[in-house]
């Protein structure tokens, strides 16, 4: 039952997230057909967002395998899904465990402090708790300890991180009525704060002017589908004929082959953005009646790309100077004795992208780059120096990606040293 519970209500985002909208409607006393409108609407909208980065994910990983192999880099790459799908296999029961209580614990913070945040990006949820028992299992800490210590951590961190993220977020959407929650808030907040003392934010990223005749790169389809077929164009032919067409594309033309990953890959971007609308449009008003009943004045906590319709064109920039800082740190990090990190385009995409969005409601167009170019800096670094640290884990070939990781696994486990 507990294993039900576990892996496939809680552990799959969009029934989890489905499950709030559903509780929220019938605290409100909607009609049966409103809250099975609402409910599967929300569940939905959560699916296409899902199925859209899943269609970039794709796209990003066809990019990776033929940058790796154009510029014979070897390294660690950060992934997520890849070190938690490994420490599963030792850590599976403590970190289910975190992730249960966690949200708990979460929805007890929100209810009786000011901080009225509920974190619904289940997805990463399951990662920081991943995290969090795989350092406190490498500094010796184990069994029921881990797990009350480590859930009050994960639902501190659920409330507190979407908490810092919160003025900013007011300065992108307009208003107070979603927030944030994915563990990339360290650089997300980094490129609001750089934003906001060194840029200019009347001078926005949206407003950039195009000359009439290159008009339709205002779309921010066409301008993304340009600019990653540049980026496939140039690496395709340095990865080379025989190896694209041999191990990629199945006997494609390797030109033909590229053009269309960078188009799907635009396709992706796409189809997020039609998710994220209708999953705002419905889980809002649904999360009404958890505000009004459970914690009064709750806002929902969602994934970083909730906020890319309110800046398309800073997104562009923001992945874009994010991966940049990712190619730069790759030449640094050795420098200071540390296992070379290849920039992954997973992560540098969704939290570059946010990346730029926050430095660009806070600094305009030299927030966005500049912010970006830290997230950057953040997501190549913090990964180097949390891998040691990780135990039997940090000898896999990856690690955790987004900024949060690296800085609560850094600190979590300073202080098993220090109590130690």
């Amino acid at each position: 039952m507990l294993d039900f519970l576990m892996n496939d209500v809680l552990g799959t985002p969009a029934i989890l997230i489905g499950l709030f909208a559903l509780l929220g409607l019938l605290l409100q006393k909607k009609g049966v057909a409103d809250v099975i409108s609402g409910t599967l609407k929300t569940i939905m909208g959560f699916l296409i967002l899902g199925g859209g980065a899943s269609i970039l994910v794709a796209s990003l990983d066809i990019f990776s395998k033929m940058f790796e192999k154009a510029f014979h880099i070897e390294g660690i790459i950060p992934n997520n899904e890849a070190i938690v799908a490994i420490a599963q296999q030792t850590l599976g029961k403590e970190t289910a465990m975190i992730m249960l209580f966690g949200m708990v614990v979460n929805i007890i913070i929100a209810r009786f402090t000011p901080f009225k945040y509920i974190f619904l990006t289940g997805h990463h949820t399951l990662f920081m708790a991943c995290l969090i028992s795989a350092v406190f299992a490498s500094g010796g800490i184990t069994g029921v300890p881990l797990i009350i210590i480590g859930s009050i951590i994960l639902g501190a961190l659920m409330v507190f991180l979407p908490a810092i993220l919160q003025p900013y977020v007011r300065e992108i959407t307009g208003n107070d009525t979603i927030a944030v929650g994915h563990f990339g808030s360290i650089g997300y907040f980094t490129a609001g704060f750089i934003g906001k003392r060194i840029g200019d934010k009347s001078k926005t990223t949206e407003e950039i002017k195009v000359p009439k005749s290159l008009g339709f790169l205002r779309d921010t389809s066409v301008a993304m589908s340009l600019t990653m077929s540049i980026l496939f164009l140039v690496v395709a032919p340095f990865a080379g004929k025989s190896y694209i067409e041999a191990e990629l594309s199945g006997g494609v033309n390797f030109i033909v082959f590229s053009f269309m990953q960078a188009i799907t890959f635009a396709a992706g971007v796409y189809v997020i953005l039609a998710g994220v609308r209708m999953l705002i449009a419905e889980i809002v008003p649904a999360f009404k009646g958890i505000a009004d009943k459970i914690v009064k004045d709750a806002k929902p906590a969602l994934d970083c790309p909730a906020v890319f319709p309110f800046a398309p064109n800073a997104v562009i920039i923001g992945f874009l100077c994010s991966f940049v800082a990712g190619l730069i740190s790759m030449f640094l990090v050795p420098l200071f004795g540390l296992k070379v990190i290849v920039p992954g385009l997973i992560p540098h995409f969704f939290t570059g992208a946010a990346a730029g969005v926050f430095g660009n409601a806070t600094g305009g167009r030299r927030g966005a780059v500049i912010g970006a170019l830290a997230n950057g800096l953040l997501i190549s670094f913090l990964p180097a120096l949390l891998l040691p640290l990780l135990g039997s884990l940090g000898f896999e070939g990856t690690t955790f990606g987004d900024s949060d990781f690296g800085v609560v696994g850094i600190l979590l486990s300073y202080l098993i040293q220090l109590f130690s």
